[in-house]
């Protein structure tokens, strides 16, 4: 999937739980939300950027949930492994 595209909908969650008034429940609320209905490739792209390109394009609230949540949001180690 396009990063672009990828940036726009986690913007538009990030909308969404930016409404709430305990940021800590809207950072979580973000990256559960991620976890639960996004593809392991789609939120691995997503964090590939935000470490190669620096995630500036994402709103703050969504950039500072992934980076708090990233170990939550990567698949697990042996989900990574090829399968012959």
């Amino acid at each position: 999937m396009e990063i672009e595209k990828l940036i726009k909908m986690a913007n538009q969650i990030g909308d969404f739980f930016e409404s709430m008034p305990d940021h800590n429940e809207a950072s979580d609320g973000i990256a559960n939300h991620l976890k639960r209905f996004w593809a392991p490739r789609m939120r691995m792209q997503l964090l590939n950027h935000i470490s190669s390109e620096g995630g500036t394009e994402l709103k703050p609230i969504v950039l500072a949930s992934l980076q708090l949540h990233r170990a939550d949001l990567e698949p697990a180690a042996d989900n990574r492994t090829s399968r012959v």
